[in-house]
């Protein structure tokens, strides 16, 4: 049995080395955040669409909310079935 063996001093080193890289990159991605950033153009899109809406659409969209915040918004299913028909069709049949 070795008792003054080099190479285990090194093997303690190494260890140490790699909690301290762990402990630095966990450190760096503490300090990370994420940005969101929103280009002209799009602000502009945005501007451009607010102005835009046409005041019977606000009306019905604002009728639409109130109805289903009071429970008194009831979907005909017929008429939805009959709108899905047409893309279920195309969807089989490829």
């Amino acid at each position: 049995m070795k008792i003054n063996d080099t190479g285990r001093l090194g093997a303690i080193n190494n260890y140490q080395r790699q909690v301290e890289s762990q402990r630095k990159d966990s450190d760096l991605k503490s300090r990370r955040k994420d940005e969101v950033s929103i280009s002209s153009e799009a602000k502009e899109l945005l501007k451009a669409q607010e102005t835009a809406q046409d005041p019977a659409r606000v009306e019905l969209i604002e009728d639409l909310k109130s109805r289903v915040s009071s429970g008194t918004y009831n979907v005909d299913a017929g008429a939805l079935a009959e709108k899905l028909a047409p893309y279920f069709k195309s969807y089989f049949e490829k």
